[in-house]
């Protein structure tokens, strides 16, 4: 008889066909059989008894900025958070300094991940200068996906966002079409460049310590044009478009109207999806992202918009500052800097969503997992299967997930109050990547756990690049 390396026991168990009971085998970090509940053996038996097995989340939009930003959290911190709060693979954006936009790049970035993280990760790149051979050697060196924002570069960041930034439209096709051709998808931060140039210039003429001043800097407008004019693009350059962090009420009605055109998707993120204007006149600059989080019919129209299969991804946009850097600004929202940690909200808020009956369980799991697996090509994660990896999270339906400086474990943790004082009805019980609990009520992962994810280079035949690269 096979002895199995764990047996996950008397969970309601969310396979490919629905709830089922039944018992899950993993053996070499894989799930080995779905058994009948008692039967198999195992080295290892975790009781699920009252709590539900779902695949692991995997967080698209994530952003550590390491190693280059240590007093914003590192690999390990970030990922420690993400362990508890539910994810079991992130996608790290390609910010960082200098920006990852080459092939080597990637390489340097994906040893410094491999070395830290206790979650499986996948690398982001920025296109550059477009050409066929390097385009072609970063989708070689295993990158998920593209990423650019349609706006000009932060001052004095230029250096993190080269190759990452473009504010002409007649680039921004060039990049589709580039896409399109190397077979890789392009995730996009859409705002229009020309309108949030007006826009922040009247800005400027108001009350900058006034939360208002933010809005009205980044008007929903920017997003909506922007959104539209990359969908008109892509029906002719024919790229895996994805639409980054959807905010508003307009843009549902721009994606609304070109559904079915070309191969596009969208997502957002619990901030928007939770929390409105009135919270960020709360509590002040800790609370400013890009773009913004808006009114409560911006809200009604996401949640209506996921509801519709138009936005078919929740990801956090996990963005890390440090104390100081936050309170320095804190009376200029045009000056502070975009960002909040997300990554231990992410799961508990859709679990909660659930349990107000905004969605079945499993199609807040396909928010969280199966859909980013199939979009990105993951094809070993998203989904409790024979021969899929042993990604998975036990979670407590009736138990309450608060969130306060001292329940989080991000190094942002002293920034997060645009979440301080939440309860959701949902908890994260345990993670486990890969076969191995990395989460049981504490962290229990070792850094150098996670492994590097790709399209073409799977978690399991993963050989790290030379150590010497990572200078």
């Amino acid at each position: 008889m096979t002895v199995f390396d764990t047996i996950i026991r008397n969970a309601n168990v969310l396979a490919s066909e629905g709830l089922v009971q039944m018992d899950v085998a993993l053996d070499e970090g894989r799930v080995a059989a779905l058994v009948n509940p008692g039967a198999g053996e195992s080295r290892e038996v975790i009781d699920g008894s009252g709590l539900h097995l779902l695949p692991g989340a995997i967080d698209i939009h994530f952003h550590i900025r390491a190693p280059a930003f240590p007093h914003r959290g590192t690999v390990e911190s970030e990922t420690r958070a993400a362990a508890a709060g539910g994810i079991t693979t992130l996608f790290e954006m390609p910010i960082s300094k200098p920006c990852c936009n080459s092939a080597e790049r990637v390489g340097i970035r994906r040893v410094h991940f491999a070395e830290h993280a206790l979650i499986d990760f996948g690398l982001y790149g920025a296109p550059a200068d477009l050409l066929p051979e390097r385009m072609e050697a970063m989708k070689a060196a295993g990158v998920v996906a593209l990423k650019i924002f349609t706006t000009s570069p932060p001052e004095g960041r230029e250096d993190e966002f080269y190759g990452l930034s473009y504010p002409d439209e007649a680039d921004q096709l060039k990049v589709l079409e580039a896409a399109g051709k190397v077979g890789l998808p392009v995730v996009v931060h859409a705002e229009s460049a020309q309108l949030l140039a007006a826009a922040e210039q009247r800005a400027r003429t108001l009350d900058l310590a006034n939360p208002d001043t933010h809005p009205a800097a980044r008007p929903a407008i920017c997003e909506s044009v922007a959104v539209a004019k990359l969908l008109a693009m892509n029906v002719q350059a024919g790229a895996k478009l994805h639409i980054a962090h959807v905010t508003s009420e307009k843009t549902v009605r721009v994606l609304r109207a070109f559904a079915g055109t070309s191969d596009f998707t969208a997502e957002t993120c619990p901030h928007y999806l939770f929390r409105t204007h009135q919270d960020v006149a709360r509590v002040g600059v800790f609370a400013k992202i890009n773009p913004p989080v808006r009114d409560k019919s911006d809200q009604d129209a996401l949640w209506q918009a996921i509801a519709e299969g138009i936005i078919t991804h929740v990801t956090t946009d996990h963005a890390a500052f440090s104390y100081p850097e936050k309170l320095a600004a804190s009376n200029d929202f045009l000056a502070a800097p975009p960002g909040s940690p997300g990554s231990e909200m992410l799961v508990p808020s859709m679990l909660h969503a659930v349990s107000e009956g905004r969605l079945s369980l499993e199609k807040a799991s396909n928010l969280l997992s199966a859909n980013a697996a199939a979009r990105f090509g993951l094809l070993n994660k998203g989904r409790i299967a024979v021969g899929a990896d042993g990604d998975l999270i036990l979670v407590d339906l009736a138990s309450t997930t608060e969130i306060s400086s001292e329940t989080l474990h991000t190094f942002a943790r002293d920034v997060a109050h645009l979440y301080y004082g939440a309860r959701f009805k949902g908890r994260v019980r345990r993670t486990i990547v890969r076969g191995r609990t990395v989460f049981d009520g504490s962290v229990v992962g070792a850094p150098g756990w996670g492994r590097f994810a790709s399209p073409s280079v799977t978690p399991q035949s993963d050989k790290r690049p030379d150590r010497a690269c990572n200078t």
